[in-house]
């Protein structure tokens, strides 16, 4: 046979060495198929419209091995609505126009129309999936994506069995029920959730008044509890991913300890915690080990925290074979820690260190600041909105990723948006009066490949004495988390005092404590267009978030199918 060196291979060779090839490519690819609807589910016994995704909700787990290829057809079936899929955690790189954003990198997937999503996932990991549009993913468009190391790969840790637990909270109201709230004047919060799920299950009483005249029916299966059967002396890796649309959570299993080992797709330094706290878009791995006495079974329970809980601990059962599944533990629910303790919350954010075989030192310093003081404030005729520096985001009606590519000029507010705020004179502690709030769609344009800094600042409401937990996402890019801490950020003194350089933790989303600060920082790397927001539903809806671009002239030609709407629509080809 000819040497496959040097000389050119015969044909045959060649050719198979191409089928080769495309086969292990197409391996490489995994593919799924979409298809979301509103179907009337039961998760907590109270019957109402969920949003699904084929029938589920949440949605099928998306399941890869770092650097495949995934192709998902999503086909919206909401006949009325409108959608978009994000891919929490994936930083598309390459594949702007995948990140699933409405109004930042595609045009939203109208009723009937399936949009294909095609990214590489980069990283192993735990990774979530959720609706991008509206408050849809409060109404159930949500899932988990679990991408595996590439064979032969051994991670800092070791485990008998994989397990996989998501948790979120819920609303009987619809979701245009909220959205009109917090659009009106008076304004109209949605409210403490009505109940916890855990991977969709959770129970509601269907005594209380306000299951009157509804279909509440404590016996339906779709509400049973969830199950995670062990073996007593075997461990386990959960892998958690908190999808809450407002609750910041603590979860835990009862009588048992969890070493956390992975954040947001990364190694951590392990460390112990008989309860997790947990914040939207945050996901963990922790390793449990069935040691306990295997003859009951025991809680698996999530709890608020953060706000004033008027919400039930959400339950899962924990059943250590081979007692029966549905065998209730012989206790009550764990009642979870105090809610409104902050230092607690904030010292286990400060312990989230990078794993030492697993550092991925941060640049030394940076090329730019960004200071964003969060605040709530009226605008517009007496609305209640969020705002960063008191502009408060709006969505433009042409995604901004096709505005800048194709330099549509008219297509949002092209001036630039403050980078800091009064930092000496504001009083973090008092309601703001904030005169000079503002809305706006304009952006901060990044240089590429430089590093930038980012500080949130946390402040008080429009309420007396209030400050709420804000968790952060950055789409496209992970960032490290250089500090925590608690009143107000001092530029003079907290970097170069506080500032972890040695060894932070690199993640996706991260909290912003009540009365804190919390820093950042990434390197604008990725061209694209990428969005930055609080990943409270509610808040998100009412304003708090902003964009960033970077390296947008680096892109080739974007794809036909994220156009459509706004000024877009005279860029299709005929």
């Amino acid at each position: 046979m000819a040497s496959l060196s040097g000389s050119r291979p015969p044909l045959f060779v060649t050719l198979l060495l191409f089928l080769a090839i495309a086969l292990s490519a197409e391996a490489k690819v995994r593919r799924y198929r979409f298809h979301i609807a509103y179907k009337y589910k039961s998760p907590d016994c109270f019957q109402k419209l969920s949003i699904t995704v084929n029938g589920q909700s949440p949605g099928p787990t998306i399941i890869a091995e770092q650097g495949d290829t995934v192709v998902v057809e999503v086909q919206n079936g909401l006949l009325t609505e409108n959608t978009a899929v994000h891919w929490h955690g994936i930083r598309q790189i390459g594949t702007p126009w995948s990140d699933g954003t409405e109004g930042i990198s595609q045009c939203p997937i109208t009723p009937g129309e399936t949009f294909v999503y095609k990214f590489v996932v980069d990283r192993a990991g735990t990774y979530i999936y959720h609706a991008h549009y509206g408050m849809q993913r409060s109404a159930g468009l949500y899932g988990l994506i679990k991408v595996a190391v590439p064979e032969g790969t051994v991670e800092p840790f070791a485990y008998d069995y994989d397990r996989s637990i998501v948790v979120n909270d819920w609303w009987h109201k619809s979701t245009y029920e909220q959205a009109t709230g917090l659009s009106s004047v008076p304004f109209a919060f949605v409210g403490e959730p009505q109940s916890l799920l855990i991977n969709g299950r959770g129970r509601f009483n269907c005594s209380l008044p306000s299951a009157s005249g509804a279909v509440c029916n404590l016996t339906n299966p779709d509400c049973s509890p969830s199950v995670f059967t062990v073996v007593p002396g075997k461990t386990y890796r959960f892998r958690i991913a908190c999808i809450t649309s407002l609750s910041a959570i603590s979860f835990g299993f009862e009588g048992h300890n969890m070493t956390v080992v992975e954040a947001d797709g990364y190694y951590v330094k392990p460390f112990v915690v008989d309860s997790l706290y947990l914040y939207s878009g945050e996901t963990y791995s922790v390793l449990v080990k069935a040691d306990q006495d295997p003859s009951r079974n025991y809680w698996a329970s999530v709890n608020v925290v953060s706000r004033k809980p008027d919400t039930p601990t959400g339950t899962a059962i924990l059943n250590y074979y081979p007692n029966h599944p549905s065998r209730a533990p012989p206790t009550a629910p764990p009642a979870g820690p105090l809610w409104n303790d902050t230092a607690a919350r904030l010292n286990q954010s400060v312990a989230i260190r990078a794993h030492p075989d697993h550092v991925e030192a941060p640049p030394a310093a940076s090329d730019r600041t960004i200071v964003l003081l969060n605040t709530q404030n009226k605008v517009d005729g007496g609305h209640v909105r969020w705002a960063l520096n008191n502009v408060s985001f709006t969505l433009p009606d042409t995604p901004y990723l096709v505005a800048l590519k194709y330099k549509l000029k008219r297509a949002f507010d092209a001036r630039p948006p403050p980078e800091s705020y009064d930092y000496r004179g504001y009083d973090i502690r008092s309601a703001p009066p904030n005169p000079n709030a503002t809305s706006s769609s304009s952006i901060y344009r990044l240089g590429f490949n430089t590093t930038v800094d980012v500080v949130l600042q946390n402040a008080n409401t429009l309420n007396p004495n209030n400050s709420e937990t804000h968790p952060w996402h950055l789409h496209g890019h992970d960032f490290w988390v250089l500090g925590h801490g608690a009143g107000k950020f001092d530029p003079s003194a907290h970097p170069a005092g506080v500032f972890n350089l040695v060894d932070p933790i690199q993640k996706n989303t991260v909290p912003v404590h009540p009365y804190g600060w919390t820093a950042l920082r990434f390197r604008a790397d990725n061209p694209g267009v990428w969005a930055f927001h609080c990943h409270v539903e509610a808040h998100y809806f009412m304003g708090m978030g902003l964009v960033f671009e970077e390296g947008v002239e680096k892109i080739g030609r974007l794809p036909d199918a994220i156009m459509g709407c706004g000024e877009s629509k005279r860029l299709l080809r005929p």
